[in-house]
């Protein structure tokens, strides 16, 4: 899995990056065939948003997310996606 995480009016910080990689990998437990994570963490006045496409295998995933608290943003946002991630697994596995 190729994680890229950028910002858009804020700095990705070590701290950030480890949380988001740690969160991400919540995922990859669920489906290992995961290629592709693109990650755009942005700060608009008082909302941090977190947003994610998920590249698997046959079809992308997008979410997102907008909290107060950025490290929120992207608890929820890994939520929503492993929902989705999950979802396209039962149907893979259900037309087979």
């Amino acid at each position: 899995m190729q994680l890229s995480i950028s910002g858009h009016h804020v700095d990705i910080t070590d701290a950030i990056r480890e949380y988001t990689t740690s969160k991400f990998d919540k995922i990859k437990r669920h489906f290992d065939k995961v290629i592709d994570v693109h990650v755009i963490l942005t700060v608009e006045k008082l909302e941090q948003k977190a947003e994610a496409t998920i590249q698997l295998n046959g079809t992308k995933v997008f979410a997102e997310d907008t909290q107060e608290n950025m490290y929120a943003a992207i608890d929820t946002l890994v939520d929503k996606l492993d929902r989705q991630v999950v979802k396209h697994k039962e149907k893979m596995k259900a037309h087979r």
